[in-house]
């Protein structure tokens, strides 16, 4: 397990909405103290604060603090602060959940075909007739994993519905997206909304792809939905707390329903500030999606834990499934604590979606390709049912399709497209 990578600056969680966290921050001495309203489209932009020494996500009632050890006690038992402030934390840094390694990935399809063969021989004496393997493949049509979301064939298509992704940006000039609603916002320093990495890109193609792409299989689950791109993490492939409670705060003020994060942090430990940002975003009728984690090594009976921010039990975790519903070798297991178990699962190895030009397009696994399919879903059930909050988490895990596997790998299975009028 990695040591968690830290900033030096601190989260602080506020109790409630009576708790004026600017004046409090500024009783503890904190100089500055920068306001999520006061930005245009309530986009915290960092760069615009002329090195506030406060940074107050409104809607969260969350604060990043540049303070000394003393200041942040002063604000924890101070008699203006006293009950006010829930928690303290160090601020994290995150990054791209990355596709497994090239050897596990040989090494893992060498396996399905190796099983494969020997089932349709020797194996096979009785006759009987034997799954086809893989069973799902993507075809000229549709990709596997809209066939296993059970995507192509939903009446709906996630229109009127906002939808977030938190993640390294956005490619504005993809032709696969002309003409579509998308509200891109950098919250990474110094970088515009655009993505320099490519992660971001395919998981918006992923959640939100056009239902006719320029070329090759539709690819995207809710071809209608309103985009919403935060880049919170550099084209480096890494952000810190205040970029992703930043974006977090930014897609609830704007009515996102759904928020997919396909990042995080390899630490056990359920961090203070997605409990209270996951709960308080539920509240307002805005569901999290996060990727459970990539550090399970299944071939080797190593498997893992849902990292930070999906192991908040506020947020939806999601776990990996290959092209065979199985659990991909890489996805995180549930951690025996509040909020630690994967939740549900979703299509998660050699997902093909949009890369930035000239690319195009690009393959890739991880838990990071499952959260955007289930957060495409999300949208078409917030469609469905007008459901939103944790409405829409209950209808979700409800209408999930069981597997074989344990719940402790799978939560309550595979998201599934609404498929009638709910």
């Amino acid at each position: 397990m990695e040591m968690a990578e830290t900033t030096g600056r601190y989260i602080v969680v506020f109790a409630d909405d009576d708790a004026n966290p600017a004046a409090l921050l500024e009783s503890a001495g904190v100089s500055g103290v920068a306001d999520s309203r006061d930005f245009d489209g309530r986009g915290l932009d960092e760069a615009e604060t002329g090195g506030a020494g406060g940074l107050v996500f409104h809607a969260l009632g969350i604060a990043v603090v540049s303070a000394d050890p003393d200041q942040i006690g002063a604000m924890q038992v101070g008699r203006e602060s006293r009950g006010a402030v829930l928690s303290v934390s160090p601020e994290l840094v995150h990054h791209v959940l990355d596709s497994p390694p090239s050897d596990y990935i040989k090494g893992y399809r060498d396996g399905v075909a190796d099983l494969s063969g020997r089932i349709d021989g020797a194996g096979n004496a009785s006759g009987a007739a034997v799954p086809a393997v893989p069973i799902f493949q993507d075809t000229a049509d549709f990709t596997w994993g809209l066939q296993a979301v059970e995507a192509m064939s939903s009446p709906y298509s996630g229109r009127g519905i906002k939808v977030a992704v938190l993640d390294t940006g956005f490619d504005s000039t993809h032709p696969d997206f002309a003409g579509r609603s998308i509200t891109t916002r950098s919250f990474v320093q110094g970088e515009s909304p655009e993505d320099g990495h490519g992660h971001g890109t395919h998981c918006i193609g992923s959640a939100c792809g056009a239902r006719t792409p320029s070329t090759g299989p539709r690819y995207g689950v809710a071809h209608e939905a309103e985009i919403f791109s935060g880049k919170v993490l550099g084209n480096s492939g890494s952000g810190t707390d205040a970029g992703i409670l930043a974006g977090i705060d930014w897609a609830v003020t704007n009515g996102c329903a759904i928020i997919s994060m396909s990042l995080g942090a390899d630490v056990a430990q359920v961090h203070p500030p997605y409990v209270m940002a996951g709960k308080r975003a539920l509240e307002q009728g805005t569901l999290i999606i996060a990727a459970a984690g990539n550090n399970a090594r299944r071939l080797q009976s190593k498997f893992g834990f849902v990292g930070t921010p999906a192991n908040s039990p506020f947020i939806m975790a999601v776990g990996a499934l290959d092209h065979q519903f199985n659990v991909a070798y890489f996805s995180a297991r549930s951690l025996p604590v509040r909020g630690g178990q994967v939740d549900v699962a979703g299509p998660g190895w050699q997902i093909y979606s949009s890369w930035p030009m000239p690319a195009r397009y690009r393959s890739i696994s991880g838990t990071s390709m499952a959260t955007p399919h289930v957060a495409g879903v999300a949208a078409l059930w917030a469609e469905a049912s007008g459901f939103r909050g944790r409405e829409l988490w209950s209808v979700l895990i409800q209408e999930s399709d069981r597997l074989m596997a344990p719940s402790v790998d799978v939560g309550s299975g595979v998201a599934i497209s609404p498929q009638s009028q709910v």
